[in-house]
């Protein structure tokens, strides 16, 4: 079963915070989930300035390589994007593994 990272990051805030611990791994003011929405935000913005890009191309507005420039850089976030899930998942079977 494949989970995509918006689904598992709308299930983590709507999880109540009932161990106490809540302020332990914040970070300042908005703690892990808030990086986490603002990188898949980034993410999502450098994804659609690609779009764009290739639209405007198709369109003849856009020069060439303007298109190959925003489609690398939307392939190289889509490649992290991807590493940060894997490295997660890798982390969460590795606490799940841990004994008792």
């Amino acid at each position: 079963m494949a989970i995509d990272i918006a689904s598992a990051l709308r299930a983590y805030s709507q999880t109540p915070k009932a161990t106490g611990l809540e302020g332990a791994s914040e970070t300042g003011s908005g703690g892990f989930a808030a990086a986490l929405a603002s990188t898949l935000d980034d993410a999502m913005q450098t994804t659609k300035a690609g779009e764009q890009a290739m639209a405007a191309s198709a369109a003849g507005k856009a020069e060439l390589v303007d298109v190959v420039t925003a489609v690398a850089n939307a392939e190289t976030t889509l490649e992290t994007v991807i590493a940060l899930r894997d490295r997660m998942i890798s982390a969460y079977q590795d606490i799940m593994r841990m004994p008792v």
